[in-house]
């Protein structure tokens, strides 16, 4: 019993105390690359808004765009995600989240030939996680500098493209964010 008292105590304490973030909430730009197994890795460009709610805690609302090309298709999306972090150290974090992704399927028809007739292109909404960990690095005494690696489980529907049902469209992202502090 004792040790249970103990361990909460502790948990409790690691939650509500340490070093005060320099700031509490901040926006600004976000740049990354992306890459997944079977398409070809491209930039990527947004904002984010981060905001500490203690200083092991903290939230993340981010809008991108994205462009990615696979054999027979080009995928463009605007991923909306919200991420968790939780920060064991004041300057590292791990990070969980779910996004959704605002994707036009793009068919690249003139290379499909006869394999499709009558393929149309097509805009759907499609629901994506992710994980991954990072560090927040002060510049100047109202301004941070994020950057991350994120894995992110999305799973593309080709289903008009006979054979694409090996294609794997889970990929990595390495994100660079300047916030500002508000």
């Amino acid at each position: 019993m004792l040790y249970k008292k103990c361990t909460l105590a502790m948990i409790s304490i690691f939650f509500i105390t340490g070093n005060i973030s320099a700031q509490d909430l901040g926006i600004g730009p976000q740049v990354g690359y992306y890459k997944a197994k079977d398409a070809d890795g491209s930039f990527m460009f947004g904002a984010a808004i981060r905001m500490h709610l203690t200083p092991s805690l903290g939230v993340e609302g981010s809008i991108n765009y994205k462009q990615e090309s696979y054999d027979y298709v080009t995928v463009k999306s605007w991923p909306v995600l919200v991420t968790g972090f939780f920060y064991p150290i004041p300057i590292a974090y791990g990070s969980i989240g779910a996004g959704w992704y605002n994707t036009t399927l793009d068919y690249k028809k003139q290379e499909l030939g006869n394999i499709v007739v009558g393929i149309k292109d097509k805009t759907t909404q499609e629901f994506g996680w992710h994980f991954g960990a990072g560090a927040e690095l002060p510049v100047g005494s109202n301004t941070t500098l994020a950057g991350d690696i994120r894995y992110v489980f999305l799973d593309y529907d080709f289903e008009e493209i006979p054979g694409s049902d090996s294609i794997n469209s889970n990929f990595y992202i390495i994100t660079a964010s300047l916030l500002f502090g508000l």
